[in-house]
């Protein structure tokens, strides 16, 4: 469990550990309705009808400070962090050609998602212009692959999902390929049972592995 709010990369390679933790943290649902155009004569309401749910989406704010008021370990370059951070969420990856799909870890939190809004305010600074204080706010909308859809759709069929205890010498891949004759499930299954990691698995832990269709 993440004590302080971290960002890396879907590999998990790259990680950036934000100074101070969110004084505030919105997690914010949406469901979609589609107005029935098709009203009776004589009548002034419009139907609305479930149409699906919206993209999971969060948003915070945090503090990256080089005045040294919070103690660390080493000098903070301001500049640095913000660009070190920009690197994992904003900037595109070439052999990818897009930015990073990302992982928001906080507490329970794990969320994959990809960046939407990236806001930098500095609010303090050097005579020189160096920058000493940043305030970044950060926007992610939900992200998931085909396969977790296909999963996630399935999820309320309890008589068709496998439920496995995870046993010493298992691993994710080995029961993906069992059960689904397909071991590159595995990431996706990890997700789905909000696992912190795919290689981490204390045995005796029971895992879901729902139907692909």
């Amino acid at each position: 469990m993440a004590k302080k709010l971290t960002i890396e990369t879907e590999d998990g390679s790259t990680k950036f550990e934000v100074m101070l933790n969110p004084s505030n943290f919105n997690h914010n649902y949406t469901i979609k309705y589609d107005d029935n155009k098709n009203k009776a004569l004589g009548t002034s309401a419009s139907e609305t009808k479930f149409a699906g749910y919206d993209v999971e989406s969060i948003d915070f704010t945090t503090i990256i400070d080089g005045t040294g008021v919070i103690k660390t370990t080493k000098a903070i370059d301001v500049s640095k962090q913000v660009s070190d951070l920009k690197k994992i969420v904003y900037d595109y990856i070439g052999n990818k050609h897009e930015p990073n799909v990302v992982n928001v870890i906080w507490g329970t939190l794990y969320f994959v998602c990809r960046l939407t809004s990236f806001k930098v305010e500095y609010v303090l600074f050097k005579p020189d212009g160096t920058p000493l204080r940043a305030k970044v706010s950060l926007a992610f909308s939900g992200f998931m692959t085909n396969k977790e859809e296909a999963l996630q759709s399935k999820r309320s069929s309890p008589d068709l999902t496998h439920v496995i205890e995870f046993k010493s010498g298992d691993t994710l891949p080995l029961l993906c390929q069992q059960v689904y004759e397909d071991g590159s499930y595995y990431m996706q299954v990890a997700r789905f049972n909000n696992l912190d990691s795919f290689r981490v698995i204390k045995p005796g832990t029971k895992l879901l592995f729902p139907p692909l269709n």
